[in-house]
């Protein structure tokens, strides 16, 4: 399946969250293109409860490539968008919680998760080469989590 990069008829506030989207997707789709095109190609920065990533290579190696093999799902709520009218910079707040099963695993009832709760705080460029609004800073404060913490350790 091939999930589009650009949806027409978005509002730059949509589009703004849409960089977001599109980064969840490539964790629960192990979509790496879709995951590519939420972020800056230079300097990217993911920044997870203090341990912060440089570069988009860095986190796909350390990010993408553990969590997008594996069953996950996340989902996002109270999303709240900074911007200024005609701005090429954003930012944005938003809720989320994640769970995650060894690749193969997500649908044995008892068999291991791992469940997060995080607040994300992303700030946001407007790529006019491609119309994209892309982040340049990942920052996740995880808030707690529950479950089975080795199925975050790579196998």
């Amino acid at each position: 399946m091939s999930l589009p990069h650009k949806l027409p008829g978005l509002t730059e506030r949509e589009a703004v969250a849409d960089a977001l989207y599109r980064a969840i997707l490539g964790f629960d789709n192990n979509d790496v293109s879709i995951f590519n095109s939420a972020f800056i190609e230079q300097d990217a920065v993911f920044d997870m409860s203090g341990h912060v990533i440089n570069g988009i290579d860095a986190i796909r190696t350390q990010i993408l490539d553990l969590v997008g093999p594996m069953d996950t799902t996340h989902t996002v709520s109270n999303i709240r968008v900074d911007l200024k009218d005609g701005a090429s910079t954003a930012s944005l707040t938003a809720h989320a919680v994640a769970q995650h099963c060894p690749p193969g695993r997500g649908k044995e009832p008892d068999g291991p998760k791992f469940l997060s709760g995080s607040t994300y705080f992303i700030d946001l460029v407007k790529d006019e080469s491609d119309g994209l609004w892309k982040i340049a800073k990942y920052a996740m404060k995880i808030i707690w989590t529950q479950g089975d913490a080795s199925v975050m350790h790579r196998p």
